[in-house]
This record gives C-alpha cells, sequence and structure tokens, in this order.
C-alpha cells in the first residue's frame, strides 16, 4: 500500500522576520540513510551513472539531460523530453538540493533520492529501457563499470540495480547550494540582502507564504499541500493547473486530488517555466498566481517585486562540478 507522511501542521515562525534567528540557513551536507554510506568512490561511481545516456534505450538520455548540473538542476522546459523525442506531462524538479525533500518527484511517490533513480530509466517515456534487468546487463557488457562498483561496493557480483540507484543518490546528496544572499542574512551578515528582499521576505512570512515553503530548503519538509487552494476561472483555462490529479494519479484516492509535494524555492530564479505543468514562463507571474490560487490574494505590483527580489536572494553557490570521464564500450556500440 502506498504510504506517504502529510503533515497537517504548518511550522510557526515567531518574530519578525528580519530576524534571523526565525529562518535557517540550508545546511552544508545531507545525512544519509544507513545502508547507504556517502563515500567518494560511490559519489565517483554515481556521478558516472547519472551522467550516462546509455541507461537509456536509445542511449540519447541520461538523468543530466533532464536534470542539468551545469545550471539549475532541470531543463528549462516545460515538459522533459525523453527517449525519440517523447514528452510527459509534468516539469522536471531541480535535482539541486533534493536531498533535502523528504519524498521525491511531483506527487511524493518515491520516499528516497535512491527510490527516485530507479524510476526514470524504466519510464517508457523517459529513458525507455525495457527493465533494471537490462540495465545491469548493458552495465556489465561496459568493461570499466566493474572496477568502478567494486570499489564503491565490493562483493563478488557488485553491478546491481540496488548498487546503481545507491551510487547515483549517493552522488545527488553532494548537490548542495549553501551560502546564498540569504543564508549570510540570517547567520548575521546583515547587509547580504538588500532593503527590497527584506520587504519581500517580511511579506512572505506575512501573507503565510512560510507556512508551506518552510525550513532551511523552503520546501515544508515533507509537506503536501492542494493546488490551487482556491478556484480561479482564468487561471485554469490559461494553465490548466487541474488536469492532473497530482498525489490521487498515485493513489487512486479522490481525496489526494490536486495534492503536490511542496517544492523548494531554493534556486528558483534559475528553474522557470514554473509549477508541475511548466506552464508559467516567469518568476514574477508564478507568484501573483500562487497569491491568488493558494491566499486569495490580490498582490500589487510592489509586493510581487519585492517576493521575486528576495526569491532571487535563494540562489545559492554551486559546487563545482567536473563532468566524469565514461567508460567506454571500443569497437561497438548499444545502438
Amino acid at each position: 500500500m502506498f504510504k506517504i507522511r502529510l503533515l497537517v501542521t504548518a511550522l510557526a515562525l515567531a518574530g519578525s522576520v528580519s530576524v534571523a534567528s526565525a529562518w535557517e540557513a540550508l545546511p552544508t551536507e545531507a545525512t544519509a540513510p544507513a545502508d547507504n554510506e556517502t563515500t567518494p568512490a560511490k559519489v565517483a561511481l554515481g556521478q558516472m551513472l547519472y551522467h550516462d545516456p546509455r541507461l537509456s534505450s536509445t542511449g540519447t538520455v541520461s538523468c543530466s539531460s533532464c536534470h542539468n548540473t551545469m545550471l539549475g538542476g532541470e531543463d528549462n522546459r516545460p515538459n522533459s523530453m525523453g527517449v525519440n523525442g517523447q514528452t510527459g506531462g509534468r516539469s522536471a524538479p531541480t535535482v539541486w538540493n533534493a536531498a533535502f525533500n523528504t519524498v521525491q518527484f511531483w506527487d511524493g511517490r518515491a520516499p528516497s533520492l535512491e527510490a527516485q533513480a530507479a524510476g526514470p530509466v524504466t519510464n517508457p517515456i523517459e529513458m525507455g529501457m525495457k527493465s533494471w534487468d537490462d540495465v545491469v546487463v548493458r552495465l556489465k557488457e561496459i568493461g570499466g563499470y566493474k572496477k568502478a562498483f567494486d570499489e564503491a561496493f565490493g562483493g563478488a557480483d557488485s553491478i546491481t540495480k540496488d548498487n546503481a540507484t545507491k551510487a547515483i543518490a549517493a552522488y545527488e546528496r553532494t548537490l548542495i547550494t549553501p551560502n546564498s544572499p540569504y543564508d549570510r542574512y540570517v547567520k548575521g551578515e546583515t547587509h547580504a540582502l538588500t532593503e527590497q528582499q527584506v520587504r519581500g521576505m517580511e511579506k512572505m512570512q506575512e501573507l503565510g507564504c512560510t507556512s508551506c515553503h518552510s525550513g532551511p530548503a523552503f520546501n515544508g519538509a515533507g509537506m503536501f499541500q492542494r493546488f490551487p487552494v482556491f478556484e480561479n476561472g482564468f487561471f485554469a483555462a490559461q494553465y490548466h493547473f487541474k488536469q492532473d490529479k497530482g498525489l490521487a494519479e498515485v493513489t487512486k484516492n479522490d481525496a489526494d486530488k490536486h495534492l503536490w509535494k511542496v517544492p523548494t524555492l531554493r534556486n528558483i530564479a534559475l528553474t522557470a517555466p514554473y509549477f508541475h505543468n511548466g506552464s508559467v514562463k516567469t518568476l514574477e507571474k508564478a507568484v501573483e498566481v500562487m497569491g491568488k490560487s493558494q491566499l486569495n490574494k490580490d498582490l500589487t505590483d510592489a509586493e510581487v517585486a519585492d517576493i521575486v527580489a528576495f526569491l532571487n536572494g535563494l540562489t545559492g553557490e554551486f559546487p563545482k562540478q567536473t563532468m566524469p570521464t565514461l567508460p567506454g564500450t571500443p569497437g561497438k556500440t548499444f545502438n
């Protein structure tokens, strides 16, 4: 049975938001599960697998195709493109700081990074492999992977689905973007945010935005929220928000219709277009839509500008990514 934790109590933030103690900076490390300790060998292997298009049926799509670590951790498309030019119905969420999500995917159907890593590889629209057994056979045919898996996991038969997804998850736990202007501000660097950004920060708390977008990752620590809360015929017609049932697509429970995992606001300035279906092109419009759809508020242009300014202050420092050299298959190809 599908189980998921739905937080029903919003985080209470006491006092003025201009006081640093009311807000949390992003941790610089992510906690790993007991059965998947983060090690350099796992991270190195995971980075290779993450960037290897041979994990797809056509040899053209890798994890990084939709979750680009050279920019905002997604692909800036309304709907991501998979094998044979197919597109799904949802916008790729960012991989940056995904380690701080309690659940993964827009509908929260994966309880961990390890579980999430297993999904796209065999999705017929995304990477298109028929089964993970086929993936394992392919990896075993690529000679250089044997050494990398052995170094990461040891054992007589180290190339397995479980080890592959653990390695990808270990790599993804290193994709953290701390030290944004916001982080520096809450640590006491009072001039790290502009006056306009501080106004936006205060306005977000005043309006109630932080009831859902709470915690250091501004993602509600596993919270789900109905979207939209307030009906709006204009937005419904223009952006088609309710065509996708969200969590109910997984649970088949009508009570879960249009429930979505609260997404992180970290680096949101880099991840347009917005919302689960990528239907809103600009951050300004996304803020306006959220104000009306979730809070039933008609935000002024000045309020929108202040909030957008603050959201730009959530862009962190990206760890340097050196692209891995993938193990080759001299003299042959899989396609």
